[in-house]
């Protein structure tokens, strides 16, 4: 499995056959609002550019994966790109039909879906009335018969959801969000560090942390963030990927994996038509 990072949580992600572009935010520096509502650091977002190679790399890509439609996971010009290309856009059920309406060729992620095993988990972004606000989010689990598995969490906080998923798949790979973005009310819509430490030492094995020094509302830095890591004496198992960087893992072995949990999992309702409204996408 190789795991390219482009910038906030945009990557290529390669798993066997498939080279799928991870929510794609693929606008110019300084193109978009800022995110930051209230208190002082609102800027324009991105905060930096792709990298200069970015293009050369998102030509190899065979599809595309959403988590959800905020604009920092799947933006205007990412929207361009897609339908330039044709390609397939892996979606769950919750924001398949408004991707639809985009003009995106959707597939729908389930179990199965891309000739692997797959569990989409619901995540929570934010708490409280915020999290309802910021609308439904999904995590991915994938586990292609010949790759680590990996699982996505996407923008989340640490909810029972989440450590169950950790537990219950023993991923061997964890790619979630570091930036503890605060728009300025209603306190994080993503892991604090303190939650991070707890992610990480629940984790199984490798994890990645994403999401960092790109958005005016993503406080968290590299260096901070490393330095809190080595702290906890737990470096050795984080990767905090610059943007560019790839990150190459191999399946330790052959043992049988955990089954994913089969159900219909969430559907569309108001919640899902009002952040659609709002995702400026």
């Amino acid at each position: 499995m190789k795991y390219r990072h482009l910038r906030n949580a945009t990557a290529l992600l390669t798993l066997g056959e498939h080279r799928l572009l991870v929510d794609p935010m693929l606008a110019d520096a300084g193109s978009m609002p800022g995110f930051k509502l209230l208190g002082p650091g609102r800027r324009p977002n991105p905060l930096v550019p792709l990298p200069a190679d970015a293009p050369a790399w998102l030509d190899t890509a065979t599809g595309v994966l959403v988590t959800h439609e905020h604009p920092d996971h799947l933006d205007g010009a990412a929207l361009r790109w897609i339908r330039a290309r044709g390609l397939p856009v892996w979606a769950s059920h919750v924001d398949a039909a408004s991707l639809r309406r985009k003009g995106l060729d959707v597939r729908e992620v389930h179990d199965g879906s891309l000739g692997m095993d797959v569990e989409v988990i619901p995540a929570r972004h934010g708490r409280g009335w915020l999290a309802w606000m910021m609308g439904p989010v999904s995590g991915y689990y994938l586990a292609h018969p010949d790759e680590p598995s990996v699982y996505l969490t996407s923008d989340a906080v640490l909810a029972d959801a989440v450590l169950d998923a950790v537990d219950r798949l023993r991923p061997d790979v964890v790619v979630a969000p570091a930036g503890a973005a605060d728009m300025g009310a209603g306190g994080k819509i993503l892991f604090s560090v303190d939650e991070l430490v707890t992610l990480v030492r629940r984790a199984p094995g490798r994890v990645v942390l994403n999401h960092l020094e790109a958005l005016d509302h993503c406080p968290t830095t590299r260096a901070d963030l490393r330095e809190r890591l080595r702290a906890e004496g737990l470096q050795a198992k984080v990767d905090v990927p610059e943007d560019g960087e790839e990150l190459h893992f191999a399946r330790a072995d052959a043992q049988p994996r955990p089954r994913p949990r089969l159900g219909p999992g969430p559907r569309p309702g108001l919640q899902k038509w009002i952040t659609a409204r709002f995702a400026g996408t």
